[in-house]
């Protein structure tokens, strides 16, 4: 199956409720009604937002209501049809809408004539969703999976590790006691249009059922060197979204440090200086960038390895205003794309 889809991402807290009970459960409930092709929530490991108090993992109160991002995929029928709901919530926050091409089933591949309009094949973002125990030539798929996608010369992947979602209408919930085998991951890559379409088509060999979107992006930054203008193109807004604003991601590891501190820590606390609308730090299980290997995590290890995503979404003018800042920040290492998002606000939110 290749067709269009939307992805629909809404950004609130962990703790935010909606009528008496936790939205994150109000979504996934919601979602696993639906029937939904695929969606995930991630917890972040820092953040901010509209009121900009900060909220991190390093000290106990500030690690009650960690920010949080829940992601739902379909096609574009079921999500726009879906929005009104989601919207209908009682909480403050963001949703955004991004346009993708979804591959799905053992016949999935990508052929970018075919499946991009010509003004989307300079860069591409390519997520593979994948179950956390889902096996791939005997190893676990996403260390199969990053291991593909350097191999074709892809710029860079995260591997994120979802705590709920459903796939194909089931609800994975994380629990402490159990496998949570088919919780699901995502696997965020960039790269050119050919070699995502080389890595596409042979991710339809090495999955049983891959299931993989396709959005267009521009890198402007890549290990320290600008190479893209920090612009993009507006998109025509679906119905129920107020206007298209910008989302700026920064993809590094706990490594990448700046006078001490991580890069990614350092950028949330001049960005919240700044008052950004808002922006969120997740830390991804295994990936690479910078033409390093895929790496992660392992045992006995002082200090940690793995690679964060610090994703920032404000209007354009705003983040026109910022980018000096992750110049910068980013000016040794890391990997800058920028995307339009189209933008519902929710009722209660302030901006």
């Amino acid at each position: 199956m290749s067709e269009d889809c939307l992805k629909l991402t809404t950004y609130f807290g962990e703790r935010d409720r909606t009528d008496g009970r936790l939205l994150a459960d109000a979504l996934f409930e919601l979602y696993g009604g639906r029937e939904l092709e695929l969606s995930v929530m991630l917890r972040g490991i820092e953040g901010f937002g509209r009121h900009h108090s900060n909220h991190t993992e390093l000290l106990l109160s500030m690690s009650e209501d960690l920010p949080v991002i829940s992601v739902a995929v379909d096609t574009r029928e079921r999500i726009e049809a879906l929005l009104p709901e989601v919207m209908g919530f009682k909480r403050a926050g963001l949703v955004t809408l991004e346009r993708a091409r979804l591959l799905a089933g053992a016949q999935a591949q990508f052929d970018a004539p075919r499946d991009l309009p010509a003004r989307l094949q300079d860069e591409i973002k390519l997520t593979v969703y994948v179950g956390r125990h889902e096996r791939a030539g005997g190893r676990p798929a996403f260390v199969a999976i990053c291991e593909l996608l350097q191999r074709h010369g892809l710029h860079g992947a995260t591997v994120l590790l979802g705590v709920d979602g459903t796939r194909d209408g089931a609800r994975a919930r994380a629990r402490f006691i159990a496998r949570n085998a088919q919780v699901p991951m995502m696997v965020v890559s960039v790269g050119e249009a050919g070699a995502v379409a080389a890595a596409t088509g042979e991710l339809a060999q090495l999955l049983a059922r891959p299931l993989v979107t396709l959005e267009q992006v521009r890198v402007c930054r890549r290990d320290g060197v600008a190479v893209g203008e920090p612009r993009t193109d507006a998109p025509q807004l679906p119905p129920a979204v107020s206007e298209w604003w910008q989302k700026l991601t920064v993809h590094s590891t706990e490594d990448d440090r700046l006078e001490g501190h991580p890069l990614h820590r350092l950028l949330l606390r001049e960005l919240r200086t700044l008052r950004v609308a808002g922006a969120t730090s997740m830390r991804g299980v295994w990936g690479f960038h910078d033409d390093r290997p895929p790496h992660g995590d392992r045992l006995l290890q002082l200090r940690r390895h793995t690679p964060v995503m610090t994703i920032v979404v404000d209007r354009p003018q705003r983040i026109a205003e910022i980018y000096p800042t992750v110049e910068r920040l980013t000016a040794g290492s890391g990997l800058v794309t920028l995307e339009s998002v189209p933008v519902a606000i929710a009722p209660q939110a302030e901006h």
